[in-house]
């Protein structure tokens, strides 16, 4: 009984510390040489994205927003019903109480073992805890922005009217811009991508997808997708920059590029989850 006892409090130690290390990790002053460079190239890149997807935004809102909505099927059709399971995919809620269950599962599988399969495990983990940050910052600003410009949602108020607000409102009926779902879709594109590379045409599918069931349930005007987008991708771009600077999952090149580090491969995932040592 002793045994077990002290077996159990040797586990919730190592649980603690991991957790622990799991948050200092990312709090810790940034440590690559390189950092600067990747600011500056990262600061272009989000410049040149809100000066093109915010002017796509106005012209959108003056030119289409109202056309595309009276073109849509009413808001309730029953034959919709596929299409309000599948943009349930990008609801960020879903998404994130995902990836949170996810890091925990790996967080009690660390604590309780050792070597070269704990490694691995903690490496998944990093990876994890940036796909969660990728979509909580950037959904945080969102909603934000939702309060603050306070769009109404299309035909809120019985006319197709593009530019029906209602600032600091609240309310579903005036959360319109941006969306949250092309938010939550185009944010974890980008943060898969970033650590897989060779997923981006697969997860750009995915968020075009949502990105297009929120325009067909009338839960959006085109440029609120759009904005959403935005707000998505430079979000995840801020968190990966984060991670960067610290050193965590990835590296910075002498142009300020910032790459994946090689990571836990599927192979040494199966290897794990048969119990036999990683390679």
């Amino acid at each position: 009984m002793a045994g077990k006892k002290a077996i159990s409090q040797h586990y919730f130690g190592r649980f603690f510390a991991t957790l622990s290390a799991s948050f200092v990790q990312l709090v810790r002053p940034p440590s690559h040489s390189r950092r600067a460079e990747a600011s500056r190239r990262a600061a272009r890149h989000a410049l040149w994205l809100i000066a093109g997807l915010g002017a796509a935004i106005i012209a959108l809102m003056y030119l289409l927003d109202t056309t595309e909505i009276k073109l849509m099927p009413p808001r309730g059709t029953p034959s919709l019903w596929w299409v309000r399971i599948l943009t349930d995919f990008g609801k960020t809620a879903y998404v994130l109480w995902t990836l949170f269950a996810l890091m925990a599962v790996v967080l009690v599988a660390s604590a309780a073992v050792r070597g070269t399969t704990r490694s691995l495990l903690l490496a998944v983990g990093t990876r994890l805890q940036f796909l969660f940050l990728a979509v909580l910052t950037p959904s945080l600003v969102g909603d934000v922005l939702k309060w603050a410009v306070g769009r109404g949602r299309p035909f809120v108020g019985g006319e197709a009217n593009a530019f029906n607000f209602s600032h600091f409102a609240g309310g579903e009926a005036f959360a319109s811009f941006p969306s949250g779902h092309a938010n939550t879709a185009f944010a974890l594109a980008f943060a898969v991508s970033a650590l897989w590379p060779r997923t981006h045409l697969v997860m750009l599918s995915y968020a075009l997808v949502i990105c297009a069931t929120r325009l067909v349930l009338l839960a959006h005007h085109p440029s609120d997708v759009v904005a959403g987008a935005l707000v998505g991708v430079i979000g995840a771009m801020a968190v990966r920059h984060w991670f960067a600077a610290r050193r965590l999952g990835f590296a910075i090149e002498r142009d300020g590029t910032i790459v994946a580090l090689p990571g836990p491969s599927l192979e040494r995932l199966k290897r794990v989850a048969r119990g036999a040592p990683g390679p």
